[in-house]
């Protein structure tokens, strides 16, 4: 009988002795399953250690020597591997782990790559404790762990496969490391090093954000490592803190102390494996191309995106990390080029000693590297290669830095920097260190530590500090991540903004996006200086947002010129290029991007100039046009920016002494708010009243499962804890209410002031009574529109992207005004400025009263204005002739003293009303046909415009729909299509059906209003 049958018997009796006790578990038969693994294979060692399986790891490692070969997750037996199989724990494992056993201790399936290769079985397990025999089980299973123990994984040979093989297992060294830091005690090391990390670098680090930056500096030191050590013959852990580059000494010191022989056992085993991917990768190939410029960009770059990407999406987007297109750092280089030598007379440029430059969101070190190749392109132009080696050791090193907060990026952004300064030929000294940093720019003071590994840390930020502080910097340039949601806020920075943030008076502030703040360093770092030049490309909304009037202004103060390329591309904006051609962005992202390029000159008095171009196209256009480009060959076109807003856009307001006589909407209405925000519209909002009330019972009974909780968004957000205000109030059927959510699209809501996010109950309050309001923007990028609605309305109805406005026409009193006795219950009162009331009486020469309509002959009502204002607000000419000025505030409506003007346009405002709140007699009759009996489900939305007929599927559609009304607008939305896009997977009812129908009628005959209130306003400006 073979070694390998007697083991497999002994095996068998074994499991048969521990079933028959009739107390067995999976952990039962785990020594078993130990002795069998270990004696089919020479050397091999089976690990089950019980803290590493509680962190998350699977149940046996198997390693011949120190080298991992595989890996064994068990279950008990008569569990469903199938339903193993299907968990989330075993797609973790597949997703990382290349070589894995799943077993019943019966069954055995073995997956090499995440993909399932064999499945053999010893036996079926019988009532009496007995294992019926697979005659030909035990061969099959022998065959599985043949392969499975002798498997060599494969060698990785291309910077994609390696990037994401690494990623998916750092992603799994960090889930360990938050299992490990959960199991641990207060005074464990884990905790120690996040307290020192949170003291020293980022304050508000939270548990997961540690475990990225711990698992990014295991996978990044290894990588870096292993760059330097030649075939990886003997690469292992243990060795690699000794192989990393000297010029990194902070990642030698830091790598060795958080993976190094003392590396916790819990996590030191999966360690273990990426170790030993490296020490098989083909790490020529991968490295082929490292730190040489292709065609299509810079290979170090791309591996670092691949990883990042595939390791955790979420994190690259928290941080705004971008890679920066070489077009883009191209013309800002060469730009700063020119201008040291054209502004402050430095005949060297670049590469003039005396000019430091910082790169304070160094990422990659994009920027640094197209600074020093630009550089050693002019000297070996000059004929000066000879000098180079010299040159970089005292010219360059010493006065080029770079600031970087992800571990990630920092490492890469050494390794790439490194292996430019190779190829160009240059030889590092032993001791000699870049100058990139391991810091948080924005934050400033400069720390002392009591333990070694803070120590470091601080080491390494006060070294950055001493930089940003003490040396005088004169060009920062880059591309500062773009993250709303900014994790940056220290104090230090935060005061800076304040600059900022000074006299405007607003609710809401858009000041606190992290490129914003990285803006505002620079121009302080500058300022400090006296003198310099700030290169940046970023989000572009600092250039006309309302809320950065005050940035602009005080940009205005510090620089002498300022020169400003909008690339556009903004998805999100409702922009349109010139001749509607095609724009798209530099980058994947949707906000508009432009590059900014502020000068500071000493000792200057004059008025700042601005300059300003604009750049359209498809990114290889701007790509091509960047390269082609630099500041100097720009055609840029020369701005006024003028007070209260200082745009840094070209904007006409040659009509603003004319635009500013008429009346703002905020001057005539005593109360308004931004419409209401659920902050979870998928679970607070429905079109079938019924599931939404089914809904909220399972809600406010708590009893749900994690598929609720994850499907819903039942968890804490930074500003709306969920559960907790639920359970502050109980549900009430009432509270289920019709709620205006889309341009002609009505829901169903459950609105409780205690729960919903944003109720904005001071104004929402008087919709839950009869009521119209009028909705509109304070500011927009999309066509300028207004809605009427009579019931509750979300904040995105007139645009896609800005938040919506809503001012009720009618005020209700209060609970308190009631009990006063000062009003009745139902008594309303008109929300109109009793000043607006006056000076328009006197102007119409009619009396104003309380409620409804006048006769227009001697009397006019808050209805009659309402239904004028809507109609002036409805005039292409109105639209047209003001949309400067209607993108950036509430609109203003014109105050008319011709009475008869006044009546016809009430009485056009009043149809356009009674249309938009779906109550006309024009929906008497429907002017579009439905002819196909289907399914009624929304698939594929399409037009066929010859047949004016909008197909819902791939049969049913609705015919009579005009091109006019087809691509109808209200601000960013295409109404015919939004409304049926919204419903994509849904069956139509009756209703839907009907009313879709009416919204055709509503939108041509507001086509039809729109072109007569035009015709019927005889000049502008109205008077």
């Amino acid at each position: 009988m073979s070694d390998s049958l007697k083991a497999f018997n002994t095996y068998i009796r074994t499991i048969e002795r521990e079933l028959a006790l009739g107390n067995a578990t999976e952990h039962t038969h785990r020594s078993a399953l130990k002795a069998l693994l270990e004696s089919l294979g020479d050397g091999v060692v089976a690990t089950n250690e019980p803290r590493r399986v509680e962190c998350g790891a699977p149940d046996f490692v198997l390693t011949r020597g120190s080298i991992p070969i595989g890996y064994v997750e068990a279950k008990d037996i008569g569990k469903s591997l199938d339903e193993a199989e299907r968990s989330e724990q075993l797609q973790r494992y597949r997703d990382s782990l290349t070589n894995l056993v799943l077993t019943d201790y019966l069954e055995f399936r073995w997956y090499v790559e995440g993909e399932r290769c064999l499945v053999s079985r010893l036996g079926t397990p019988t009532r009496d404790g007995k294992v019926t025999r697979d005659k030909a089980g035990i061969e099959a299973v022998t065959w599985v762990f043949d392969d499975f123990l002798s498997r060599h994984a494969k060698s990785v040979g291309t910077p994609k496969e390696l990037a994401q093989r690494m990623a998916r297992l750092a992603h799994m060294i960090r889930d360990l490391i938050i299992a490990a830091f959960e199991r641990e005690s207060e005074g464990g090391s884990l905790h120690a090093q996040l307290a020192d990390f949170r003291d020293n670098l980022i304050p508000d680090l939270s548990v997961e954000q540690f475990a990225d930056m711990y698992a990014q500096t295991i996978a990044y030191g290894l990588f870096a490592a292993r760059c330097t050590n030649s075939g990886g013959k003997g690469f292992t852990r243990q060795n690699a803190a000794y192989l990393l580059p000297k010029t990194n000494p902070f990642l030698r010191k830091l790598f060795n102390d958080i993976a190094g022989p003392d590396l916790d056992d819990r996590i030191a085993w999966l360690v273990d494996d990426l170790a030993q991917l490296l020490a098989q990768a083909d790490m020529e190939a991968v490295l082929k191309d490292f730190g040489k410029r292709t065609a299509k960009g810079d290979p170090v770059v791309h591996f670092y995106e691949t990883f990042l990407t595939a390791y955790d999406l979420k994190v690259r987007e928290m941080r705004g990390v971008y890679y920066t297109p070489e077009p883009v750092v191209s013309y800002i280089v060469r730009s700063i080029d020119h201008l040291l030598k054209t502004r402050f007379n430095r005949s060297q440029r670049l590469m003039d000693a005396n000019t430091l430059i910082l790169d304070p969101a160094v990422g990659t070190g994009t920027f640094l590297y197209m600074v020093v190749n630009e550089i050693h392109d002019v000297l070996v132009s000059q004929g000066q290669k000879g000098l180079w080696n010299d040159y970089v050791a005292e010219k360059l090193l010493p006065r080029i830095f770079g600031f970087e907060l992800l571990m990630a990026s920092y490492a890469v952004a050494h390794l790439k920097l490194g292996l430019l300064l190779q190829e160009t030929g240059y030889q590092f000294k032993s001791d000699q260190r870049l100058g990139i940093y391991l810091t948080n720019t924005l934050e400033e003071a400069i720390k002392h530590s009591e333990t070694l590994f803070a120590q470091w840390i601080t080491e390494e930020a006060n070294a950055a500090a001493e930089i940003k502080k003490e040396l005088p910097i004169m060009v920062v340039l880059g591309n500062p991540p773009y993250s709303v949601s900014s994790l940056n806020r220290g104090e230090w920075i935060d005061t800076l903004i304040e600059d900022y943030k000074q006299g405007l008076h607003e609710k809401k502030l858009n000041i606190d996006d992290d490129y914003i703040k990285f803006i505002r360093f620079a121009q302080w770092r500058i300022d400090q200086t006296g003198y310099g030049i700030l290169g940046f490309i970023t989000n572009s909304s600092y250039l006309d947002g309302l809320t950065h009037r005050r940035m602009r202004e005080c940009l205005l103060e510090s620089f002498s010129e300022i020169y400003i390329l909008n690339l556009h591309g903004s998805s999100r904006r409702g922009e349109r290029a010139p001749e509607n051609i095609k724009d798209k962005n530099v980058f994947d992202i949707q906000q508009g991007v432009a590059i900014g390029i502020f000068v500071k000159e000493p000792d200057k008095s004059e008025k700042t100039r601005v300059y300003y171009a604009d750049l359209w196209g498809m990114r290889e256009k701007k790509y091509q046009a960047l390269f082609e480009l630099d500041i100097d060959k720009t055609d840029w076109q020369e701005l006024t920016p003028t007070t209260p807003y200082l745009f840094f856009v070209p904007k006409d307001f040659s009509l603003q002494e004319e635009y500013e006589k008429a009346w703002s909407i905020v001057d005539y209405c005593q109360i308004f708010q931004s419409a209401l925000n659920t902050d979870r519209d998928e679970l607070f909002l429905d079109f079938d009243r019924n599931i939404l009330k089914d809904r909220m019972q399972v809600f406010f009974s708590k009893n749900y499962g994690e598929d609720f909780k994850e499907r819903y968004r039942v968890y804490p957000s930074s500003s709306y804890d969920i559960e907790a205000r639920r359970d502050q109030t109980k549900f009430e059927e009432g509270n289920i209410r019709h709620c205006l959510h889309r341009p002609f699209d009505e829901c169903f809501l459950y609105y409780d002031p205690q729960l919903t996010s944003r109720p904005v109950f001071k104004a929402m309050r008087h919709m839950l009574r009869s009521n119209i309001a009028l909705i509109c923007a304070r500011q927009t990028k999309e066509d300028f529109a207004v809605l009427v609605t009579s019931a509750l309305c979300t904040h995105k109805i007139v645009t896609v992207y800005d938040r919506s406005f809503v001012f009720p026409l009618y005020l209700y009193p209060a609970e308190q005004e009631i009990a006063s006795g000062l009003y009745q219950p139902e008594e309303r009162r008109p929300n109109l400025n009793p000043e607006f009331i006056k000076v328009f009486s006197e102007k119409l020469n009619l009396k104003f009263i309380e409620g409804g309509k006048g006769d227009l002959e001697e009397t006019f009502g808050p209805e009659d204005i309402f239904n004028y204002a809507y109609a002036i607000f409805h005039s292409p000419t109105y639209r047209s002739r003001y949309a400067e000025f209607l993108k950036i505030d509430f609109p203003r409506f014109p105050l008319t003293s011709d009475r008869e003007l006044f009546k016809v346009l009430a009485a056009k405002g009043a149809e356009l009303v009674a249309l938009h709140l779906m109550e006309s007699p024009k929906f008497n009759s429907l002017i579009t046909r439905y002819p196909i009996v289907g399914p009624n489900q929304v698939g594929t939305v399409r037009y066929d415009e010859t047949n004016q007929r909008v197909y819902i599927n791939k049969s049913q559609y609705f015919e009579g729909v005009s091109p006019q009304v087809w691509n109808f607008h209200i601000g960013g939305y295409q109404v015919c299509q939004k409304w049926l896009k919204d419903r994509k997977g849904r069956t139509l009812t009756y209703d839907e059906r009907v009313h879709y129908q009416r919204v055709v009628i509503a939108l041509k005959e507001t086509i039809r209003l729109m072109e007569e209130i035009d015709q019927l306003i005889p000049n502008w400006p109205i008077e």
